[in-house]
């Protein structure tokens, strides 16, 4: 058995957004030179997220209509939290969308399902945060 760990940084100019990293995952995966066992991604901030699905504008931008009907980012004195940070609403968007996700690497590639992707999401950016890839297998 054997391990691979790789570390992203991620710095987007937005305070919100979505990002296909299933590229840099599969670089890793090649790296590795794991064939069969699973791949762990997760964010290392907890105002960020790692989600599998589909890679469509469309989609995404309902997710992102819906998120923040679920946790508006303003007014901020709604938030208890706010009286530290103005991020109180990414918080709540991270707890919804999940840390991390976990792939079987079968024949030495990501086994998907049809149209899974790996993203990283954003919900308080403008500053470098970490996403770790994490291989164990043979």
């Amino acid at each position: 058995m054997k391990s691979y760990r790789e570390v992203l940084e991620m710095n987007l100019p937005q305070r919100r957004q979505f990002v296909n990293i299933t590229p840099n995952v599969e670089k890793a995966l090649k790296k590795s030179g794991i064939k069969e066992g699973l791949c762990l991604v997760n964010a290392m901030n907890i105002t960020a997220s790692v989600f599998i699905n589909d890679d469509e504008s469309g989609l995404h931008a309902d997710m992102e209509k819906w998120l923040e009907g679920l946790a508006p980012e303003k007014p901020y004195s709604q938030y208890a939290h706010n009286g530290y940070e103005d991020n109180a609403d990414a918080h709540l968007k991270r707890s919804v969308m999940g840390r991390e996700v976990v792939v079987a690497i079968t024949e030495g590639k990501l086994d998907f399902g049809t149209w899974e992707q790996i993203f990283y999401g954003e919900f308080d950016g403008k500053r470098t945060k970490r996403v770790m890839i994490k291989m164990i297998g043979e």
